[in-house]
C-alpha cells in the first residue's frame, strides 16, 4: 500500500474531523490504494495546532498555512479554516500541484469559487468539496428509490437545514456574522448543504425566488475563539451583517417546485436537517437526527396510503464498511471518512464516486449567488 502525505489547515472542530478521517480510512477501507500519513497541520493559534499534533501524531506543525502548502512531504491538503480563507488557500494548494479536500463554501462568491475550480483544472489535481450528507446511507437509498420510480414522478419537495447555534442573543459577534469574513451567513453555512442535496437528488435548478432575514440584529462583540456556541456577557455590541434565516422556492429543470429553508437561530432546532420528497405515487422523508431511517410511502393506494420506516443497511452506499447489519446508525464523522476514502481512491486512479467535485462546488456557489440576487422578493400587499 503506497503512502501519501496529508496536511490539514485549520485545527478547529472541522480540522479535527478531517484529521480523524484520514486516520480511520485504513480501518474501514483496508484495500485502499493510498494510506494517508499525517505530515503536517497548520493553524495560527499555537494551542490549537499543538493539540492537533499531539492528538493525531502530525509530523510537523506550522503557524502559517503557506509553509504547509510548500512542505514537500504533503501531497493532499484539507482546508478546514473559516470560509473567508477557503478560496485563497484552495487556489494556492491546487497551483502547488497538490490534491484538495476543501470545506464548503469553496469561496465567499461565485467568482472566488470559479477561481479555485480553474486552478484545480489547470493543474490536473483531484478536488473534493465537503458536502458530506450525500453519503448518509438513507440518502443513498432515497436517491436509488427516486431513480427506480418507487414514488412515481417527483412532484414537489421540501428541504430544511435548521439549527440553533446562533439562537442565543448573547452569542458573540464573531467572524460568522460579518460579511467580509462570514460571507452570506446561513446561506453558505447551512443552506448550501440543502442546495447541494436538491441537485444530488432531484437534478439541476432552473429558477429561484428567495427571502432572507436577520433574526438577532445586534450581538456582543466577540472575545473568544468564535466557536459555534460561545456566550459573551455584557460589553459593547455590534451589528450582524449577514442573514440568520433564508428560504427559497426553486424550480428544477424538470419543473419540480422545491422549497428550501435554513436557519442558524431556530430556538428548539438542534441540527434539524432533512427532506420530504413527494411523487405521483409516494413519499420519501429523511431526518438527520434519525440518520439510519428513511420513511417511505409507495404503491397504488394514493389516499390513506401508509408510511413505512425502512432502515439503511449493507448495500446502501458504504454502510457495510462500518456496520454488519441494519439498525446501527452511522454518525457525522463516519460520513467524512467515506468522503475521505473517495478522495484518496480517485487520487489513486479509481473511478470517482458520488462525492461532491469542484464542479459541484461551483454549481452550489452559483445557486447561492442566484439566491442572494433573488432576495428580497417583490412582495404584493394584500
Amino acid at each position: 500500500m503506497e503512502k501519501i502525505g496529508v496536511g490539514v489547515i485549520g485545527a478547529g472542530w472541522m480540522g479535527h474531523v478531517h484529521s480523524r478521517s484520514y486516520a480511520r480510512v485504513p480501518h474501514h477501507y483496508p484495500g485502499v490504494a493510498l494510506r494517508p500519513v499525517l505530515a503536517g497541520v497548520a493553524d495560527p493559534l499555537e494551542p490549537l495546532r499543538a493539540d492537533a499534533a499531539d492528538r493525531y501524531g502530525f509530523a510537523t506543525s506550522y503557524a502559517g498555512w503557506q509553509d504547509l502548502v510548500a512542505d514537500p512531504a504533503v501531497s493532499v491538503v484539507s482546508v478546514a479554516t473559516p470560509p473567508f480563507l477557503h478560496a485563497e488557500i484552495g487556489e494556492a494548494v491546487a497551483r502547488a500541484g497538490k490534491h484538495l479536500w476543501i470545506e464548503k463554501p469553496v469561496g465567499l462568491s461565485l467568482e472566488e469559487t470559479e477561481r479555485v475550480a480553474r486552478a484545480v483544472t489547470d493543474n490536473g489535481v483531484v478536488a473534493r468539496v465537503g458536502y458530506n450528507y450525500r453519503f448518509v446511507p438513507a440518502v443513498v437509498k432515497a436517491r436509488a428509490l427516486i431513480a427506480h420510480g418507487t414514488i412515481g414522478r417527483v412532484t414537489h419537495a421540501r428541504f430544511r437545514m435548521l439549527t440553533d447555534y446562533a439562537a442565543h442573543p448573547l452569542g458573540p459577534l464573531s467572524w460568522r456574522y460579518e460579511t467580509e469574513r462570514g460571507g452570506d451567513g446561513v446561506i453558505g453555512d447551512l443552506l448550501s448543504h440543502g442546495l447541494d442535496l436538491v441537485r444530488h437528488l432531484l437534478g439541476e435548478v432552473d429558477r429561484i425566488l428567495a427571502d432572507t432575514a436577520v433574526l438577532i440584529p445586534e450581538r456582543p462583540l466577540a472575545t473568544g475563539t468564535g466557536g459555534h456556541y460561545e456566550i459573551a456577557e455584557g460589553g459593547p455590541v455590534g451589528t450582524v451583517q449577514n442573514p440568520d434565516y433564508a428560504s427559497c422556492l426553486l424550480r428544477t429543470v424538470t419543473d419540480v417546485p422545491v422549497f428550501v429553508e435554513g436557519s442558524r437561530a431556530g430556538v428548539g432546532d438542534q441540527n434539524n436537517y432533512g427532506f420530504e420528497i413527494r411523487g405521483t405515487s409516494g413519499l420519501l422523508a429523511w431526518d438527520f437526527r434519525r440518520p439510519g431511517e428513511l420513511v417511505v410511502s409507495s404503491g397504488g393506494t394514493f389516499a390513506n396510503q401508509p408510511l413505512t420506516t425502512m432502515l439503511a443497511g449493507p448495500g446502501d452506499g458504504d454502510y457495510g464498511r462500518f456496520q454488519p447489519g441494519a439498525g446501527i446508525s452511522l454518525g457525522f464523522d463516519d460520513l467524512k471518512v467515506i468522503e475521505c476514502a473517495g478522495l484518496l481512491g480517485e487520487i489513486a486512479g479509481g473511478q470517482p464516486d458520488d462525492g461532491a467535485t469542484i464542479g459541484d462546488g461551483v454549481a452550489a456557489s452559483r445557486l447561492m449567488a442566484a439566491l442572494r440576487d433573488a432576495a428580497p422578493p417583490a412582495w404584493h400587499h394584500v
